[in-house]
């Protein structure tokens, strides 16, 4: 008996993106299928945070096509809260609300969106913290909490609204050394329970242990899409731009 390939999670087909006449997207297509990991890696300024950004419509692209979980996220009809709510994002600088507790910080999406009871809402959202490791600072506001803690806390608020994809701008990049670690654990864990994650990181370690595939971009192009054993085992025969940027990285 046959079975019929699940369709993927998050299809992205021939999309550009221009900011007035610089391209920052040039033509890129690549799939996440359910359950599964990928990481977009790339130097400074190849459009990877770009890339993902257009995946829940934070950025808009003028060409081609993008499909969450069989939303079309280009089209004017779109939900983009319910959007939204069903890819989580994860930020670089944590954009937690300052003035808001960490329990209500993961309440106010799930009232506001999902139209959930206040209850069932906190109920979620302890359970949540408890996951990342954080019931102990449940009442306390963002700015007393560790940039690792912070971002925990954002991990856990994506989590609230029963995402069906995780996207990751950077999570780890705006962390003290120390800090990246509990961060890439909890990610760690979320791929391990099969959520499906897109990642756009320098942790290479990460990558290897945790990603099925991975995207190398430049200038706006995806110039390697495979799985992550021929990306870091058969360096040579990555392209050009690709050994570079590994050959640099690979160092530290």
């Amino acid at each position: 008996m046959q079975h019929t390939p699940k369709p993927p999670m998050i299809e992205i087909r021939q999309v550009s993106k221009w900011y007035g006449a610089f391209q920052v997207l040039d033509d890129c297509s690549t799939t996440v299928g359910r359950g599964e990991v990928v990481v977009v890696c790339g130097p400074s300024g190849s459009g990877k945070s770009t890339l993902i950004k257009t995946v829940n419509a934070l950025e808009p692209f003028q060409k081609g096509d993008i499909v969450v979980n069989g939303i079309s996220v280009g089209d004017r009809r779109t939900n983009l809260p319910k959007l939204r709510a069903v890819a989580g994002m994860v930020f670089q600088h944590f954009e937690l609300f300052p003035h808001l507790s960490v329990t209500e910080n993961l309440c106010l999406g799930q009232t506001k969106v999902l139209k959930r009871g206040k209850d069932e809402a906190r109920q979620r959202a302890l359970a949540l913290l408890e996951r990342v490791g954080l019931s102990a600072h449940k009442d306390k506001h963002p700015g007393e909490l560790s940039g690792g803690q912070q971002q925990r806390v954002a991990i856990a608020r994506a989590l609230s609204m029963d995402p069906v994809v995780m996207l990751f701008d950077e999570p780890t990049s705006a962390l003290d050394p120390e800090m990246v670690n509990e961060v890439l654990d909890v990610m760690t864990d979320l791929a391990g329970d099969g959520m499906t994650m897109m990642v756009v990181t320098h942790e290479m370690g990460f990558a290897r242990r945790v990603a099925d595939r991975v995207i190398f971009m430049d200038g706006g192009k995806i110039v390697e899409d495979c799985a992550k054993e021929q990306f870091f085992g058969n360096v040579e025969e990555r392209a050009p731009r690709t050994r570079q940027f590994l050959s640099k990285i690979l160092q530290h």
